[in-house]
């Protein structure tokens, strides 16, 4: 079984690196693709100190979901590890937490609860917005669907697949990892306005009832849930209303 790690990246220059130093040294991963979606900043520059990895620069920025697409129409393995180019406090043994459920045979998937996850998810024993998961290819989302979607509906599109086949969910606890929120990155008004959108974007790939739905679904999934199970949840895709080049 091969794994190979994706990562979506836009203007995380002060991130990435330490990131990759992390990935791009890991026993467990045997291909790295970073999908540089017309960053503004050095994170290209950063991204080109590491040898070995695969480096793809979308010609204009379309947010996260196509740029995921075009990380698995360029991936060889047999498992997708899909992590965020902003993580902060990521080791080796994390990384190993979340890929070896799904090398060993013991989970169809897996997904991470951050330390700084918001407490809500926290009680509920997960974050089904994650962005650091690993699976088996054949529940990944696939790229022409993704391309349809919104700029950040990808994660929600995942649950669905995932609520479909009834996926053996195993979630991984980080507590010293940590994603910086976006008006940490962005100042707070950007940041404000990044998170209303990407809210947006999410409401319309799914709704809110079905995103609640979500939730529940994925928790009687989790291999330590007492009632496993699955909804079948149907998906409803939506495609953008503008698909040309736009910024975050």
């Amino acid at each position: 079984m091969t794994v190979s790690c994706i990562l979506p990246a836009w203007n995380e220059a002060p991130r990435i690196g330490a990131v990759l130093e992390v990935v791009t040294a890991h026993p467990l991963i045997d291909e790295v693709i970073v999908v540089d979606d017309a960053s503004e900043d050095d994170t290209v520059a950063q991204v080109l100190r590491f040898a070995g990895l695969r480096l793809i620069r979308q010609p204009c920025n379309r947010g996260k979901s196509a740029a995921v697409a075009a990380g698995l129409r360029a991936m060889r393995g047999d498992i997708v590890v899909f992590l965020d180019s902003d993580l902060i406090g990521l080791d080796a043994s994390a990384l190993r937490a979340l890929i070896l459920p799904v090398i060993t045979g013991q989970a169809d998937a897996t997904i991470s609860l951050r330390g700084n996850t918001p407490l809500p998810w926290r009680w509920l024993g997960l974050d089904y917005l994650s962005g650091e998961r690993a699976m088996r290819k054949t529940i990944a989302p696939p790229a022409d669907r993704l391309d349809a979607l919104p700029r950040f509906g990808m994660e929600v599109m995942m649950n669905d697949i995932w609520l479909r086949d009834a996926a053996r969910l195993h979630v991984v606890a980080w507590p010293k990892v940590a994603s910086p929120g976006k008006s940490r990155k962005l100042g707070k008004l950007r940041g404000l306005i990044a998170d209303a959108a990407m809210i947006g974007d999410i409401l319309a790939t799914i709704g809110l009832p079905h995103a609640l739905r979500q939730i529940g679904g994925l928790r009687r999934l989790r291999l330590t849930a007492p009632f496993p199970g699955s909804q079948r949840l149907p998906f409803q895709q939506t495609r953008s209303k503008d698909s040309t080049c736009q910024h975050d």
